[in-house]
Order: C-alpha cells, then sequence, then structure tokens
C-alpha cells in the first residue's frame, strides 16, 4: 500500500475522525477558557486569529498557542515569533482555503486549474487581510498596514498554499463536496501548510522582512501597570 493509499484511508477511517473531531473540540475548549480567563486583553483579532489556528490544526494549534500567544510567556524568543507570525498566515489562508475550495467544487464546479485559481486568490485576500487588521489594532496605519502585508506574507503565503493546495489535489482530486475525504483531506492538507510555512516564518523574521506580532506577555503587563 503506497502512501497516498494509507492516509486516504486514515482521512476517512470513522474511528479516527471521531477521535480527531473529540480532540479538537476539547482544544478549542481549553483555547475558549484560557482566552476568556487569563487572556481577556488579548486584542479580538489575535483571539480570532487563535480560534482558527486551533480549529484548523487541532491540538498543534493549542501547543502553538500555550507555547507563543499568551500573555503568561516568561519571555519571548525567536521561535515564539515565528509561530505568531505564521498563525496569522495561517488563519487567514486556511479561511481563503476551504471558501476558494468549497466554492470551485460546489458552487462553479471547476476543474482543476479553476479551484486552484480561485482558492490562491482567496488565501492571498484572507491572509493579507488577517496580517492588516492586528497591525492597525497595534496602531499601524492602513496604508503602512497594507504595504507590510504585502512585503512581510506573501513568501508564507506562497509556500503555505503551494503545500497545502497540493497537498489537497493529491489526497482527494476526483472527491466532492459529499465525500468525507474532500473535507478531511483539507483539514489534513492546511496543517501541512503550516508546517512548511513555520521555517519560512522564521527566515522572514531572521533577514529582517518582519518583526513578528507584538510579544503578548508585553500586552499583559500594561494591563497591569
Amino acid at each position: 500500500m503506497g502512501i497516498q493509499q494509507a492516509l486516504q484511508n486514515v482521512l476517512t477511517n470513522p474511528t479516527y475522525l471521531t477521535a480527531w473531531g473529540v480532540v479538537v473540540a476539547v482544544s478549542l475548549g481549553i483555547l475558549g477558557w484560557d482566552l476568556r480567563r487569563n487572556n481577556s486583553e488579548l486584542k479580538s483579532l489575535m483571539k480570532f486569529v487563535w480560534g482558527f489556528t486551533v480549529l484548523y490544526s487541532g491540538p498543534l494549534g493549542l501547543v502553538g498557542y500555550w507555547y507563543s500567544g499568551r500573555t503568561q510567556i516568561d519571555h519571548d524568543s525567536f521561535w515564539r515569533k515565528g509561530f505568531r507570525s505564521v498563525s496569522h498566515c495561517y488563519s487567514g489562508c486556511g479561511t481563503g482555503e476551504v471558501l476558494g475550495v468549497s466554492m470551485a467544487v460546489g458552487l462553479f464546479a471547476f476543474k482543476t486549474t479553476g479551484t486552484v485559481v480561485l482558492t490562491f486568490a482567496l488565501a492571498y485576500f484572507f491572509g493579507y487581510l488577517l496580517t492588516v487588521g492586528p497591525l492597525m489594532q497595534e496602531g499601524v496605519g492602513l496604508r503602512e498596514a497594507l504595504w507590510d502585508a504585502f512585503y512581510s506574507e506573501t513568501a508564507s503565503i506562497t509556500v503555505m498554499e503551494v503545500v497545502a493546495i497540493s497537498t489537497d489535489i493529491w489526497l482527494a482530486a476526483e472527491a466532492g463536496l459529499g465525500d468525507v475525504l474532500f473535507w478531511t483531506s483539507l483539514v489534513f492538507s492546511l496543517t501541512m501548510g503550516l508546517l512548511a510555512a513555520y521555517p519560512v516564518n522564521l527566515l522572514l523574521i531572521r533577514f529582517g522582512v518582519k518583526e513578528g506580532m507584538m510579544n503578548p506577555a508585553e500586552m499583559g503587563s500594561e494591563m497591569g501597570a
């Protein structure tokens, strides 16, 4: 049995899907509880970012939030900045990818090329949007935020979507909206995109292309001052 068939079997296995659904639900519950009880001072769009990161990648997203997104982190680091950075791209790109693939297949009945074009377009749009929003909430002007999003996020979005869309097509090119594999391969491909884009974001920060989002611990200090 090849890797493709093995993954397809896992992604359509009822036991696996039930277990994954429970794990994601628990992860979202923990995230929601912590945001309300311990991190209510985080910006609203950051809460949105972490919510979608955990929705798409379950415990991996929750670990990323706990490691880099809480005001209780003991110190900031290069690695934490990288995960906060990729999470912005991920939450927006993921939304664009889900909408793009669903609309292309279910609404427009596009073939592979049309699906790829529409999905890339929406991924770029939402990826930029989810970077511009938090920057403006931090006090950055609209023009500067738009340029910063374009300059700093294009490489990350591109790598993320090349990997994610390629994975989705590889696993479920013939699947329709009514097929379980259509949705499970979409979720799996999103996580593959996240993992591929994380080192890209680290490089972008290392070479000064992007700074990474604000240290959440500083928000907690400001609230306590």
